[in-house]
C-alpha cells in the first residue's frame, strides 16, 4: 500500500521495462490456459448460438441427477442441466422439432414442476447470430486499425491490435475455462471490452507522444526511457479509471446475479469485470512493450 501511495504522488517512479519480461511471461502463460482450455473444453455456446429448447422448471427438491434420471425416462440423454437460483433448474436440450420440444414441455411439468420459461431457436437463426458477431468482430478491428494508423502510427495500431486480442483471448478462455455461458450479452460485453482497452491504450501512447516531442528532441533519452516516463505519469490515471469502472459491474454482480438471482446479469458482467482488469494491464504492460520495441529498431533511436 505504500508504494502505491507513493507513486500515486509520482515519489516512487516504476521501472517498467524492468517489468515487461515478467509481465511476457504471465501473459503467456495465461493465453496458454485460456487456448488450451477452448482446445479441450470447448466454449458453453447459448442457446441463441447453438439452437434447440430451453425449460425452466421450478423445482424446489429435484436435484440436477433427479432431473438427467427424468430426462433420460423421456429419451433426452444430451440435456444440459443447472441451477438457476435455489428452486429454478434449466435444462437445455437439442431438440428443434416443434412437436416433441411442446411433449416435452408437458411431460416436463408433470414429472418435475411448473413451467416458468420456455424458449427455442433453430439452427440456422443460431448460426446467423454466430455469423454476425464475427462479421462484426472482423469490421470493428479493420476500422479501429485504419483509425490508429491515421491518428498515430502504424506501430501504434499493432500494438493496440495486439493488446486487444490478447486481451479477448484471455477473457474468452476463463469463460472456457469455468464453463460460463456465452450468450448475445456476454459478445456484447467482449466489444465493450475492446472498447475500453483500446481507450486505456491510447491514453498510454498520447501520453508517450506528448513526452517525445518535448524530451525526444535533447536525444538524451531512449525511446523505451521515454515510454517509461509517460508509463509513470499515467498509471495512477489508469489505476482510477479501472477501479472506477469496476465498482460498479461488481454491484452489479453482488446485487443482480448473487443476491436477486440475475443469471443474465452474470454473463455480462463478469466479462466485463476479466476485461477491465485484463485491459488495464495489457496497456501498461503488453501494449507499451510492443511499442518500445520496434520504436526502438528506428534509425533515429538507435544508440
Amino acid at each position: 500500500m505504500r508504494s502505491l501511495r507513493l507513486l500515486y504522488r509520482g515519489d516512487a517512479p516504476v521501472d517498467f521495462p524492468r517489468l515487461w519480461r515478467r509481465a511476457l511471461i504471465l501473459s503467456a502463460g495465461l493465453l496458454a490456459l485460456g487456448l488450451g482450455s477452448f482446445a479441450i473444453r470447448r466454449l458453453n455456446l447459448g442457446l441463441d448460438f447453438e439452437g434447440g429448447t430451453s425449460y425452466e422448471v421450478r423445482s424446489p427438491e429435484t436435484s440436477v441427477a433427479d432431473a438427467r434420471e427424468v430426462l433420460g425416462d423421456l429419451g433426452v440423454t444430451d440435456a444440459r442441466i443447472q441451477h438457476v437460483g435455489d428452486e429454478v433448474l434449466r435444462i437445455r436440450s437439442d431438440v428443434d422439432d416443434p412437436a416433441r420440444s411442446i411433449k416435452l414441455r408437458e411431460d416436463l411439468s408433470s414429472r418435475l414442476g411448473q413451467i416458468e420459461a420456455f424458449e427455442q431457436v433453430g439452427p440456422t437463426w443460431g448460426r446467423d447470430v454466430t455469423d454476425k458477431a464475427v462479421r462484426a468482430l472482423v469490421i470493428f478491428f479493420a476500422v479501429i486499425a485504419l483509425y490508429l494508423t491515421m491518428r498515430l502510427e502504424w506501430k501504434m495500431a499493432v500494438g493496440a491490435l495486439v493488446a486487444v486480442v490478447h486481451d479477448i483471448v484471455i477473457s474468452v478462455g476463463f469463460y472456457s475455462l469455468f464453463q460460463f455461458e456465452i450468450t448475445p450479452a456476454t459478445v456484447i460485453a467482449f466489444l465493450t471490452i475492446m472498447g475500453y482497452s483500446l481507450y486505456d491504450t491510447i491514453v498510454v501512447y498520447d501520453k508517450v507522444r506528448e513526452v517525445t516531442g518535448r524530451l525526444g528532441a535533447t536525444e538524451r533519452y531512449s525511446y523505451t526511457e521515454l515510454m517509461n516516463l509517460a508509463l509513470n505519469r499515467v498509471t495512477m490515471r489508469s489505476i482510477n479509471t479501472s477501479i472506477s469502472s469496476s465498482l460498479p459491474v461488481v454491484s452489479l454482480l453482488v446485487v443482480g446475479w448473487l443476491i436477486m438471482g440475475a443469471s443474465a446479469l452474470q454473463e455480462f458482467g463478469v466479462a466485463l469485470l476479466v476485461g477491465i482488469i485484463v485491459g488495464s494491464y495489457s496497456s501498461l504492460f503488453l501494449a507499451s512493450a510492443l511499442v518500445a520495441t520496434l520504436k526502438e529498431r528506428e534509425t533515429r533511436w538507435l544508440q
